[in-house]
């Protein structure tokens, strides 16, 4: 059978379920890998050369808000600390509408795939119009990329104590319609799925118990997924201390969340107890290392999760925290932040590579599929350069090298057989014009702001 496409002159393939290969080839076909090896490859309607670099899986999101583009580095909020920068953000944020949601998505979609990410969730928690979530799964078809939403939501505003403004709020009857209709049009449960919805009430200081349960029992009745921020700031613990006399993981066991459909973005203030807690439940952990760092709060105790049995993802966080849609730098801080805590034995490259790739892919349940490269699986996979003056003098190890050496972005990004980034560049030829749409709303919104 002549193979759909056939990736051809790789250096290094690491596919994350078997040993690493060397001159290797891949070969994909309706979209899944169909074979992969050493030897001569088959014969193909399409072949696209790795030139000798390395080839992993592709990098999985577990963590955005890709709205948040829209008020990049907004200089009101750069200091702030995390109640102070939603605070000063969310007036923004409210006028969102069905344009800016799609432009802003496109971006941040189409910046994640430069960066070597082929599946990503996008966490929108501001509803002040309708069908919102609806335009970024647009956006996804768009741009080709693999997208688990989150369909968030807010019932706590500032005027009950929580840092958001009262715009952002819905009741419980929008919120609870819009989940139902929203897995009902676009979830797909199939195996190799483009597209599947997850349900996300924001945080425990923005979202009542009440929600959080109702989150609970909508997701065991329709087979989708929970995420939510957790254990972020001390802001948060005090909160949550204050008004429920709980820990916010103690909660998460309150409100049903204590289930492998679940998982959480930061977890950085949790003890030994609270992450056994997690791996019992198979709750996963998004860790989130450049957003941790800009808010400067603290940073998930990573190792400690994955020693335990976490399941550890990678994530972005919000534009406008992180300020970048990059997972190679991400996965790069996560190293770095690592060895910083845990010395220089804490964390490889490798695992950094695991963390982005089969983690990830066990916080969205498809550990399965995703996150490796083996016949029968999605085809997603990403050739990286490994060449040139910044990787002068690095051919021991090309994986170390892939972190330690840079900074990079994907020179093919390929996802479920298609080529979304072709010798590091978009394929899509609407770029220019998306941002001048996305330059338009962006000022637009924070001159609404300034009026104000």
């Amino acid at each position: 059978m002549v193979a759909d496409l056939v990736l051809r002159d790789i250096g290094l393939l690491v596919t994350m379920d078997g040993p690493e290969l060397v001159h290797a080839w891949v070969a994909i076909q309706n979209g899944l890998v169909s074979a992969l090896g050493t030897d001569t490859p088959p014969l193909a309607r399409e072949t696209l050369s790795a030139k000798g670099g390395l080839v992993t899986p592709g990098l999985i999101n577990t963590h955005h808000h890709i709205f948040q583009n829209l008020t990049r580095a907004y200089a009101p909020a750069t200091n702030a600390t995390l109640f102070g920068w939603l605070t000063t953000l969310s007036p923004l944020w409210a006028r969102l509408d069905e344009e800016a949601a799609y432009v802003s998505a496109w971006i941040g979609l189409a910046e994640l795939a430069l960066g070597g990410c082929t599946t990503t969730t996008d966490h929108l928690y501001i509803h002040p119009q309708p069908r919102l979530l609806d335009a970024t799964i647009a956006a996804a078809r768009d741009i080709g990329l693999r997208f688990h939403p989150v369909r968030g939501a807010v019932d706590i505003t500032r005027q009950q104590h929580g840092p958001l403004a009262s715009t952002t709020r819905q009741t419980h009857d929008e919120i609870l319609e819009d989940w139902e209709r929203l897995v009902a049009t676009y979830h797909d449960p199939r195996p190799g799925a483009l597209v599947r919805i997850a349900l996300g009430p924001c945080s425990l200081f923005t979202a009542s118990l009440e929600l959080y349960r109702a989150a609970a029992n909508v997701a065991n009745r329709l087979g989708v997924r929970l995420h939510t921020h957790l254990a972020e700031d001390e802001d948060e613990i005090r909160f949550c201390h204050a008004k429920y006399s709980k820990h916010p993981v103690a909660l998460l066991e309150d409100v049903g969340w204590n289930t492998p459909a679940a998982w959480i973005a930061h977890g950085i203030f949790l003890d030994a107890r609270q992450i056994q807690l997690l791996a019992d439940w198979g709750v996963g952990v998004a860790h989130c290392p450049s957003s941790n760092m800009l808010i400067a709060r603290g940073t998930a105790p990573v190792t400690e999760l994955r020693a335990a049995g976490v399941a550890v993802g990678l994530g972005c966080d919000g534009s406008a925290s992180t300020d970048h849609a990059s997972l190679w730098l991400e996965a790069r801080t996560a190293l770095l932040l690592a060895r910083l805590r845990g010395g220089p034995t804490a964390m490889t490259a490798r695992d950094a590579l695991a963390i982005a790739t089969r983690g990830s892919a066990a916080c969205l349940g498809r550990a399965d599929e995703l996150g490796m490269i083996r016949a029968g699986a999605p085809a997603d996979l990403v050739v990286w350069p490994t060449a040139g003056i910044s990787f002068a003098g690095a051919h021991t190890d090309l994986v170390e090298a892939w972190l330690r050496c840079g900074p990079i972005s994907a020179h093919h990004t390929i996802v479920h057989g298609r080529v979304i980034v072709r010798d590091g560049q978009l394929v899509h030829p609407e770029t220019d014009e998306i941002l001048r749409a996305h330059a338009r709303i962006s000022r637009a919104l924070i001159a609404a702001a300034v009026q104000s």
